[in-house]
């Protein structure tokens, strides 16, 4: 299986000091900027990766809109997972927190420091972050086994793709690094299974050739 992980296009929820407004939600959209990155995006990525077997998104609205017109290139249906929500947005049941009760303050400061802590302490059942690198392991397991020959695209948020470095590394629960990539970069993984070989392949992490020239 080929999985590439795509972070969403910049969002408001990406912006420093930004906060919602009345009726608002940090559920929020793509901003200008992230809109073209997006458009950006779908116009090179078939060119460099002319077909995907599977196309899944977080059910986040940064997320949605960034698969949208990805969909499109491709003629694909996509698949929403709640498994690819970001942080701090889902219940340890694996259920999305509503809009309108997102905290304003989830505490990501401390999802590394402590990792067996509510990510959203305000929220009753809120999920740690080890619970949100177990229902990321979950997804990549079904997608071993749902594509094994196949390519997947996944697009979802940045501490997903560090979780997916967690699981894939064998990082324990206290991690010391952070994967840094930007708004609609992509990384890609190859899981195989050659005996005495390890099975998981990084093929790449960060790309943004299709960012050139845009600020």
């Amino acid at each position: 299986m080929h999985l590439y992980l795509i972070r969403h296009g910049e969002s408001f929820v990406n912006l420093n000091g930004w906060v919602p407004s009345e009726g608002e939600s940090y559920d929020a959209s793509l901003t200008d900027l992230g809109k073209r990155q997006v458009a950006a995006l779908a116009a090179w990525l078939p060119k460099a990766i002319p077909h995907f077997d599977g196309l899944y998104a977080s059910t986040l609205q940064r997320a949605r809109e960034t698969a949208a017109p990805l969909a499109d290139a491709y003629k694909l249906e996509i698949s929403f997972d709640d498994r690819l929500r970001e942080f701090g947005n889902t219940l340890i049941d694996e259920s999305p927190i509503p809009p309108d009760l997102l905290p304003k303050e989830p505490s990501y400061s401390k999802k590394y420091e402590f990792p067996y802590l509510s990510t959203a302490p305000s929220i009753e059942r809120a999920e740690s972050y080890m619970h949100f690198r177990s229902r990321i392991g979950v997804f990549l397991n079904e997608m071993i086994e749902r594509y094994p020959e196949g390519r997947v695209a996944a697009v979802c948020h940045g501490g997903v793709v560090n979780a997916v470095f967690d699981h894939i590394f064998n990082v324990g629960p206290y991690r010391r690094c952070e994967v840094w990539v930007r708004n609609t970069a992509y990384c890609h993984f190859q899981y195989r299974f050659i005996e005495h070989e390890e099975p998981w392949l990084l093929h790449a992490c960060g790309c943004t050739e299709h960012l050139g020239g845009i600020r």
